[in-house]
């Protein structure tokens, strides 16, 4: 379905003011939040066998904002979710 509509991405900013251009391969709800798994901009995942990134959108003085999952139970079960999205898409194509 992405490549009907082209890929998305998003920069963030760091908290050393260091912009990041990301690629979103897949954004997911689950338990009530949003997650984005991510790579650089311009990378292709066999160029970086396999490293994706799951970020979590949170709110933070009224403004989203993403960061890194520090809960290893909700990271496995978000990275499992997410793989299987990705893998189930793969799939239909």
């Amino acid at each position: 379905m992405a490549d009907q509509y082209g890929s998305d991405f998003i920069t963030i900013v760091d908290e050393d003011g260091t912009e990041f251009e990301l690629e979103v391969l897949s954004t997911l709800e689950y338990d009530g939040n949003t997650y984005m798994a991510v790579i650089p901009a311009g990378e292709s995942l066999e160029e970086l066998e396999l490293e994706v990134s799951i970020l979590k959108s949170i709110e933070e003085d009224g403004e989203p904002i993403l960061c890194a999952i520090e809960d290893e139970e909700e990271l496995r079960a978000v990275y499992d979710l997410i793989m299987d999205s990705l893998y189930e898409e793969e799939d239909e194509e």
